[in-house]
């Protein structure tokens, strides 16, 4: 039942005063009194260790063998197994004897252990997170220091060239896109210039809430209808600008031009043809033409 690691260790008659006693004064360390023949101890122990791990290093976990140290069974007068001691500044604070279920266990630690700092966030991850929350002054800054690190991480680039798309920066943010040069994320980089592209259209047009107000006064405004999924494909919300352009071709085909079907084949080729929205509209516009 051994496991060693630098938070779980043996302790012996030799060692006590200095694995327990002293490290207590440091970080509070939990007594496991077991033996081999003790079916709850070999339960409890497993246990135990999950948590001492959990804790990474804020509790340290020393398991004592009774039946090889019976000077220190003596010595704090234990009468039954499995006994569990937690020490703190050199001192026996709680405890219990008995198995007890995880949960008792864990709110015995709580007023003594304090739980490890949350690992830190990996950056990517991060960036995402505070773009996604629209935050992207703050994704930018951390995107900056990963890429200066290593300036071909694919998924870092593609997500500052979003951030200064956000903040209208086209021309910059297509320069950074057209340094990609991995297959990695191809949907991302894909979806990102397709953005950067409509987004100089959508600059010139009226904002997404005026042409919806449009649209609720005449759905048949087509004008308002393109200008709408126009606005949409700015903001990547693919789904629904597909089904409006494919629903103003079907009812209006001579709509300036074929401009409908033009941008569904300049969206499909933007995004590329294994993207599931291209293949699903791509069918719904082949029944549209025949």
């Amino acid at each position: 039942m051994s496991q060693e690691t630098p938070y779980i260790f043996d302790a012996t008659t030799a060692d006590f005063d200095q694995s327990v006693i002293e490290n207590s004064f440091h970080k509070p360390v939990l007594v496991d009194f077991w033996a081999e023949w003790c079916a709850p101890c070999k339960v409890l122990m497993p246990m135990l260790q999950t948590i001492a791990e959990g804790y990474q290093g804020e509790l340290l976990l020393a398991k004592v063998n009774c039946d090889l140290e019976p000077d220190i069974v003596a010595r704090f007068g234990i009468r039954s197994l499995p006994t569990v001691v937690l020490f703190k500044d050199g001192q026996p604070v709680d405890g219990f004897a008995g198995a007890q279920p995880e949960s008792a266990v864990r709110a015995m630690l709580e007023p003594h252990v304090q739980m490890p700092p949350p690992a830190a966030a990996d950056p990517f991850e991060q960036a995402q997170a505070l773009f996604d929350d629209s935050r992207f002054a703050d994704a930018e800054a951390v995107l900056k220091v990963l890429l200066g690190e290593d300036n071909t991480n694919a998924g870092a680039l593609i997500l500052y060239a979003r951030c200064l798309t956000e903040r209208g920066e086209l021309a910059e943010a297509q320069t950074v896109l057209d340094a990609v040069k991995s297959d990695e994320h191809k949907a991302a980089l894909a979806g990102a210039k397709a953005q950067i592209q409509f987004l100089g259209q959508a600059k010139d047009l009226p904002d997404a809430a005026d042409l919806k107000a449009r649209l609720a006064k005449n759905p048949q405004d087509d004008e308002a209808v393109y200008q709408l999924a126009i606005q949409q494909l700015a903001r990547q919300q693919y789904d629904a600008a597909l089904d409006a352009l494919l629903k103003l071709f079907i009812r209006n085909r001579s709509y300036s031009e074929g401009l409908p079907h033009k941008t569904l084949l300049q969206v499909f080729e933007l995004l590329g043809n294994d993207h599931p929205l291209v293949t699903t509209y791509r069918r719904k516009l082949f029944a549209a033409l025949y």
